[in-house]
């Protein structure tokens, strides 16, 4: 496997070394940017081979693949001036940035890929979608879990929206915690119990000869307590609602 650059440490970065480093026999060299230091420092201390450079160039220099993984507000201050030459491929996962864009501060004609890695990526376990495809991404993302390479930047963007919704879904099972912590449960209790029955359900996504619709058909009873609740509370306004916002994030993307 070919020598992996990481600019920008943070908790997409270090799912990535874990992922590379906890995967087998066969792992690449790591260097990693001064950027997020105690995890860098952290990573380095615990993985053989995974190496803090002192600076963004240096990171660059040593590697053949660079994951470039700042947050977007600091993409400038972090890649100016930097120089990427020869025959690297740049991997691109800051939300909200196009290829165009990184391409115009790089400076550069080497190849460009987007990627939506998950943090699952550390038990290998993301499908990560990628525009263009490239082998070399291709086989990356499939060692950490699967590539999912996207057609056109359109595309790409639509499955960019997806991932926003990551965060209301906890928030979602936070909400029906307070539900019954409110009720006089004691919350340790609801805690743990909703943890256990959604990752039963999180199991059942693996079962991809049925479909999402498929799979809640068969967990409800007709006229039963599952079908209640979504249909009292997840009906079509609050679908069309759900879809406004899902397309207010894609425009702004």
């Amino acid at each position: 496997m070919k020598r992996i650059g990481i600019i920008g440490v943070g908790e997409i970065g270090r799912a990535i070394v874990m992922g590379l480093r906890d995967g087998g026999d066969e792992t690449p060299e790591v260097f990693l940017s001064p950027r997020g230091a105690s995890t860098a420092a952290e990573l380095s201390s615990r993985y053989e081979d995974v190496r803090v450079c002192a600076d963004n160039q240096e990171v660059v220099d040593r590697s053949e693949i660079v994951i470039i993984a700042v947050r977007r507000g600091d993409r400038r201050d972090a890649l100016a001036g930097l120089r990427v030459d020869g025959d690297k491929l740049v991997i691109n996962v800051m939300a909200g940035v196009a290829n165009a864009e990184l391409r115009q501060i790089l400076a550069t004609d080497v190849p460009l890929v987007r990627a939506i890695p998950l943090p699952s990526v550390r038990e290998r376990r993301s499908v990560t979608v990628t525009f263009p495809s490239h082998p070399e991404s291709d086989a990356l993302f499939d060692y950490l879990g699967g590539a999912l390479p996207i057609a056109d930047e359109a595309s790409f963007n639509v499955f960019s929206t997806l991932t926003g919704t990551l965060t209301t879904h906890y928030s979602y099972l936070a909400a029906l915690t307070s539900w019954a912590a409110g009720k006089g449960i004691p919350e340790a209790d609801a805690d743990r119990y909703i943890r256990g029955l959604f990752q039963g359900v999180g199991r059942a996504l693996g079962d991809e000869a049925r479909s999402l619709n498929q799979l809640a058909a068969d967990h409800e009873t007709p006229n039963g307590n599952n079908e209640r609740i979504r249909t009292t509370w997840f009906g079509p306004s609050n679908v069309e609602a759900l879809n406004r916002a899902l397309d207010d994030l894609l425009a702004d993307l």
